[in-house]
């Protein structure tokens, strides 16, 4: 055999050794104007890009992935029981300024319809409800904490070094609700493994009917805050976040043929384009150039 077929043939061997990704990339990995940035496979694990992946940031109400998913862990969990609204919920949120789902003291609201409640609207009031519910403890401070305690010990369990909450839904007192685009996509890749969360965050919008206080029933209607859902298709979820200390920040997966991809973007004023251009760099796609997904995301740089 002459050198050069004894190099190709080890060149050959080398190649069937490592791992071949099932996407075809036709394109450079796209520049995003995300501080911190990550997108897998949601089937292998494995990372398709990443900016400053392992770079802790805060990450507003992307938060309440974990809020939700903690709670659907619960074992033997009834999504049916009932949950009466503490007008305490309400002045939560009055006091934070915070995001709100509008629920009314005393209705009954049950622990699915707070799934949506707390990831449709991003509904501080009901993430409250929710720890409130799953916590221990005497008092609504004291469950609130341990339901946080526990929002550790799952990412703890989960592998997620680099991810801490001192809150339950990204209203972080002292800077210490943290992640990182790996671990929080990592997070999302688990979350979607519950089919009541993977049905939430999918709903565009959601038109629920509660018990009213008075014992009559009460509408609520709660529109899904992520845009993704209507402008690139295959989108599945997951969830928007933003305040001043974190910025602007999506979590984001979609699906197309047998693909599903998990993204995240970290303080990105450009979040639902850079979204757009992570999912087309998996899928080989173009649709973030098209002028309908362009429209459609629009309506952010409003907000």
């Amino acid at each position: 055999m002459t050198r050069r077929r004894a190099a190709v043939a080890a060149a050959g061997a080398l190649l069937a050794l490592l791992p071949i990704s099932t996407s075809v990339y036709a394109t450079p990995p796209p520049e995003v104007s995300a501080k911190g940035a990550f997108l897998l496979d949601a089937d292998s694990g494995a990372g398709l890009f990443g900016k400053a992946a392992d770079t802790r940031r805060q990450m507003a109400s992307t938060t309440k992935i974990m809020t939700v998913a903690l709670v659907l862990d619960t074992p033997g969990i009834d999504l049916e029981r009932p949950i009466a609204v503490q007008q305490s919920y309400r002045d939560y949120v009055e006091s934070n300024h915070a995001s709100s789902a509008d629920l009314q003291t005393g209705d009954q609201l049950t622990v699915r319809q707070l799934l949506y409640a707390t990831l449709l609207p991003s509904g501080c009031d009901a993430a409250l409800a929710l720890a409130d519910t799953f916590g221990r403890g005497a008092t609504e401070a004291e469950r609130s904490a341990s339901f946080i305690d526990m929002m550790n010990r799952k990412a703890s369990a989960l592998g997620l070094a680099n991810t801490r909450f001192d809150s339950f839904d990204g209203i972080s007192s002292h800077g210490e609700t943290v992640t990182t685009p790996r671990d929080l996509a990592e997070l999302a890749r688990y979350a979607l493994t519950f089919p009541a969360f993977r049905e939430v965050v999918n709903t565009p919008k959601a038109i629920e009917i509660a018990i009213a206080a008075n014992g009559n029933s009460r509408t609520y209607t709660w529109t899904n805050s992520n845009l993704m859902l209507a402008a690139y298709d295959g989108t599945i979820g997951v969830k928007t976040g933003t305040n001043t200390p974190a910025g602007p920040c999506l979590v984001f997966a979609a699906t197309r043929g047998s693909r599903t991809v998990v993204g995240v973007v970290l303080s990105d004023s450009e979040r639902y384009l850079d979204a757009g251009r992570l999912l087309d760099y998996a899928f080989n796609s173009r649709t973030a150039e098209s002028k309908q997904f362009l429209d459609r995301i629009r309506s952010d740089a409003a907000r």
